[in-house]
C-alpha cells in the first residue's frame, strides 16, 4: 500500500508561481511512475507531468517550459515547479503512483492516488 499526501496549493495571479508536493509512504516498489494530474469539475481528469524511476520525464504539451517536476528519493517527495501560471491552470491537482511501471504522462494508469490540492489562478 501507498499512501499520497499533497500540499502547496493556493491561489495565486496570472504569471506567478507555486511549488506543490507530494509525500509518499508506504511499501514502494522499485519500478515506478509518478505524476502530477489535475480536474476541473465537469471535466475530465488530464495529466500535467509525469517521471519514472529510471529518471524520465514528461509534460503535457499545455505545461512544457512552465512547469518542472522533480523527486527527492531520500525524502519522499515529488514535486511539481509551477512558473508563469495561467488562469487555465486552475484545478484540482493530484498526485498519483503507477507501481512496476514506467511509463509517459499520457499512459499512466496509477493505482494510488492522493486526496489533491487546490491551485486556483486569477486574471
Amino acid at each position: 500500500q501507498v499512501q499520497l499526501v499533497e500540499s502547496g496549493g493556493g491561489s495565486v495571479q496570472a504569471g506567478g508561481s507555486l511549488r506543490l508536493s507530494c509525500a509518499l509512504s508506504g511499501d514502494r516498489s522499485s519500478i515506478y511512475c509518478m505524476g502530477w494530474f489535475r480536474q476541473v469539475p465537469g471535466k475530465e481528469r488530464e495529466g500535467v507531468a509525469a517521471i519514472d524511476s529510471v529518471g524520465s520525464i514528461s509534460y503535457a504539451d499545455s505545461v512544457k517550459g512552465r512547469f518542472t517536476i522533480s523527486q527527492d528519493n531520500a525524502k519522499n517527495t515529488l514535486y511539481l515547479q509551477m512558473n508563469s501560471l495561467k488562469p487555465e491552470d486552475t484545478g484540482m491537482y493530484y498526485c498519483a503512483f503507477d507501481p512496476w511501471h514506467l511509463g509517459h504522462i499520457a499512459t499512466m494508469t496509477p493505482d494510488y492516488w492522493g486526496q489533491g490540492t487546490q491551485v486556483t489562478v486569477s486574471s
